[in-house]
């Protein structure tokens, strides 16, 4: 493809993203919250029973729809191809301390666009601490920064998270007695769009972003080493896109919004740490190469790499919720402050480590 034609794809493809994630919305997923890879995972994870804050516990099947679209879109295309063995331990900490700062800022980088188009002006203190950690970020892969390279492995190894999926579609569907489900009006995870409205959104998002690659830390990152617009420019497209149905849905009565600081869903009001928590995210994800969307993505295709790195996110919002390290609407915890410090001290050495320490020997 020529580049204004993938351009052009992208851009249409982010449009659809950004409509589908606005829809979810007035169909029962929480405010400013149509998608969110942190969130969904969490709610996840309490579902399992992995955490016991009941607000937030349901198996959000936009996950597993994610998933298994980037993998039936890569088995078409010839582009399933399980690999892996690039530092999995290494990436299961960073995808840990990815999670810790999202849920500090109570987002991740897709839900940061969607809280944006919502009206939400606590998403630009997310925005520029996110900035702020991909710079560091790029610094580092300019001196050499990298986790070796990966292995070609067996199919088994390959269908890893796919698998996964499926089963925890099985549980939600046939054995959901067995989960812990927050009750409707209990916080978050009592709100969510009908089963299978969210998990065609997932399997078309996830799709449309294997065939894209979309990626919003890839966007920045390409945007600062090479003058490259194309993977950010379909994000751009996810904000416009959503910022639009979110105001033909309240012109309609159909959902609320308000450009304010104060009274956002799910949101809190604290410039500093939403910048660092933010900033730690950014980080992580550029040492990882991808954010927790392209994360999901990568394993369906294959990569088990990037499975270890969603391990680490659903362990890391399984420790935010167990330890009082999430914040909330009334604002960050003393616990998840000491939390991204730490995040912050320990990916900066990661990174230190693999990238100095390599060029001397």
């Amino acid at each position: 493809m020529t580049n204004k034609r993938e351009t052009r794809i992208i851009l249409l493809a982010g449009a659809l993203i950004g409509l589908i994630a606005a829809l979810l919305v007035p169909l029962g997923n929480p405010g400013n919250m149509g998608f969110c890879i942190a969130c969904f995972l969490r709610d996840t994870a309490g579902a399992l029973k992995l955490h016991s804050a009941a607000a937030v516990q349901y198996i959000r099947p936009e996950i597993m729809g994610l998933v298994l679209g980037s993998f039936l879109l890569a088995l078409l295309r010839g582009e399933f191809k399980p690999r892996g063995g690039s530092s999995p331990a290494t990436r299961f900490i960073l995808g840990f301390f990815v999670m810790i700062g999202c849920l500090m800022f109570l987002g991740c980088p897709f839900r940061m666009i969607l809280r944006l188009a919502g009206g939400d002006l606590n998403a630009l203190a997310g925005l520029i601490g996110f900035a702020a950690g991909i710079l560091v970020g790029v610094y580092f892969l300019n001196k050499g920064y990298s986790l070796k390279r990966s292995y070609t492995l067996s199919l088994s190894e390959g269908l890893s998270l796919p698998t996964i999926s499926i089963v925890l579609l099985i549980l939600l569907l046939a054995v959901s007695g067995l989960l812990a489900f927050t009750e409707a009006g209990g916080g978050p995870g009592g709100a969510h769009a009908p089963i299978w409205v969210s998990l065609a959104a997932g399997l078309v998002v996830g799709a449309l972003a294997q065939y894209t690659r979309l990626c919003m830390v890839g966007g920045i990152r390409d945007l600062v080493l090479f003058r490259e617009t194309k993977l950010l420019s379909g994000f751009a497209a996810v904000f416009v896109a959503a910022l639009m149905m979110n105001l033909i849905l309240h012109l309609g009565g159909r959902a609320s919004f308000f450009v304010s600081f104060e009274g956002q869903p799910v949101s809190h009001t604290d410039f500093l740490w939403n910048a660092l928590g933010m900033a730690l995210v950014g980080l992580g994800c550029v040492l990882l190469g991808g954010c927790p969307l392209r994360q999901l993505v990568l394993a369906g295709e294959g990569n088990t790499d990037s499975t270890m790195a969603v391990l680490g996110l659903v362990c890391g919002a399984a420790f935010a919720h167990n330890l009082g390290l999430a914040s909330s609407g009334a604002g960050p915890t003393l616990n998840g402050k000491i939390a991204v410090a730490i995040g912050l001290a320990t990916v900066l050495l990661i990174a230190v480590m693999n990238t100095f320490q390599k060029g001397k020997k």
